[in-house]
């Protein structure tokens, strides 16, 4: 038995040597969840389990390994699509975007952070991309809380006594990340001052607010002037981006998805100008939506993007890219994937929070039919079906209190290339979807 297994049978055991204690503790941190930043606009976007994740050094090191590999192919797919106008064709982005991508964000790294999820297997150390998050990552507040709450979780403080256990630190490393970047950017703009004064930025009634907030506490406890701001309400004047107030802001870290600024693009021209301009620091620019789009996947197997890749990195995307395509008549014969319910899973070629993601399992073959013809030509992908990986796990709060076998999906997190820390979602089916089934559990490296 390896030391993942042991700690998956010690939490079992402790489970079922205590079962009512932690019953009852799920049902008191049940009614602690509605007063956590974990309630965002109303709603609950976490739902809890007994059993947390743990990942060990080996796991830890595949992880780095994974980061820096990813990165640096969308790294090399970004700058290829600056470069290439013919290329650029493949990706179906409207001129107003790609306007915005191919202006200078002014520091050299393309990608200042990204979450890569993939279902990974914990045997093998094999996994497959299921996608690639850049604008509008997150999640790192649903991490930090979930770790909190487990001081409430009976189970899990048995599993801490036994073993040496440390969580990832997702918030100051990512100020210092930011900062880093904001320093190359006053190479080429010395009038920037040496502090600049920062906005983090979303529409805000779409956002995770929450951690909006605690992202701006870690600013100021760097001696960073940082505020949450919508960004509807900036203003642009003689050069300078100025929040509602009327203050001049000098850096923004942007939590706005790129389609939802294409969607409002009247209404954010203020961020759209001081960025043309080279007036104010994005961090992270429009070049990330080239790994953003769901289209990357398919561009990844083509022969223009091989060409531009090592063997290595070729290799790389064989074996953990699944095939991609879009999803009509220039990718995939409709027939084709109503023939192969099982085999295929749809996707929006822009979108987010698993919003009309589709597979055929579960589906009867009539409803798979409904669902293919409603998509074909109309904006998706098509990906073959990724195997995931499951483990057992325990749901007191929303389940019904038995040891199931959950999938995983493991989110790395890269900040500037470099792994930063896993966010981990479970769920029973064949998709983890946000506003359904995902469960959440804390990520944890047992260094001993």
């Amino acid at each position: 038995m390896n030391l993942r297994e042991q700690i998956y049978a010690d939490y079992i055991r402790e489970l079922k040597e205590h079962y009512e204690e932690n019953r009852a503790a799920a049902e008191e941190m049940k009614e602690e969840l509605q007063h956590t930043p974990l309630i965002s606009r109303g709603r609950l976007i976490d739902k809890p389990l007994a059993m947390q994740k743990v990942y060990t050094r080996e796991d830890d090191w595949r992880f780095r390994e994974i980061v820096e590999m990813t990165h640096r192919i969308c790294c090399k797919v970004i700058d290829r699509y600056v470069a290439d106008p013919e290329y650029r064709k493949g990706f179906g982005f409207s001129e107003k975007l790609e306007e915005l991508i191919l202006a200078d964000p002014g520091y050299p790294d393309e990608l200042p952070m990204a979450r890569f999820d993939i279902f990974y297997h914990e045997d093998t150390g094999d996994f497959k991309f299921c996608e690639i998050n850049t604008d509008g990552t997150s999640a790192m507040n649903e991490d930090f809380h979930l770790d909190k709450l487990n001081l409430r979780n009976p189970a899990h403080q048995a599993i801490c006594r036994k073993y040496r256990l440390r969580s990832y630190e997702l918030f100051d490393s990512w100020v210092e990340t930011f900062l880093e970047l904001y320093t190359h950017y006053r190479k080429k703009h010395p009038e920037m001052p040496l502090v600049p004064t920062v906005a983090i930025v979303d529409f805000l009634d779409k956002g995770n607010v929450p951690e909006f907030y605690e992202f701006a506490a870690r600013f100021r406890q760097k001696g960073i002037y940082a505020q949450v701001i919508d960004i509807r309400s900036l203003r642009y004047e003689d050069g300078r981006l100025l929040a509602p107030e009327g203050y001049e802001i000098h850096g923004i870290y942007r939590r706005a998805v790129t389609a939802d600024v294409m969607e409002e693009y009247d209404s954010v021209t203020a961020l759209l100008d001081a960025y043309r301009e080279g007036n104010v620091f994005l961090c992270g620019s429009f070049r990330t939506q080239v790994a953003h789009a769901k289209t990357f996947f398919s561009m990844l197997h083509r022969e223009e993007t091989r060409a531009i890749l090592t063997a290595e990195e070729n290799r790389f995307v064989r074996e953990h890219v699944p095939y991609t395509c879009d999803f009509g008549e220039e990718g995939i014969k409709l027939e084709e994937v109503i023939r192969n319910k099982d085999k295929y899973i749809l996707k929006p070629n822009d979108s987010y929070g698993s919003d009309s993601v589709a597979d055929g399992r579960g589906r009867s073959p009539e409803e798979w039919r409904e669902v293919c013809e409603a998509y074909y030509n109309k904006g998706f992908i098509c990906q073959e079906y990724a195997e995931q990986y499951a483990t057992p796990n325990v749901d007191f709060m929303f389940g019904d209190g038995r040891t199931w076998d959950y999938i995983n999906m493991n989110g790395l997190y890269s900040y500037n290339g470099s792994f930063a820390g896993v966010f981990t979602r479970q769920a029973r089916g064949t998709i983890i979807a946000s506003h359904g089934s995902e469960r959440n559990v804390a990520s944890y490296l047992v260094t001993e």
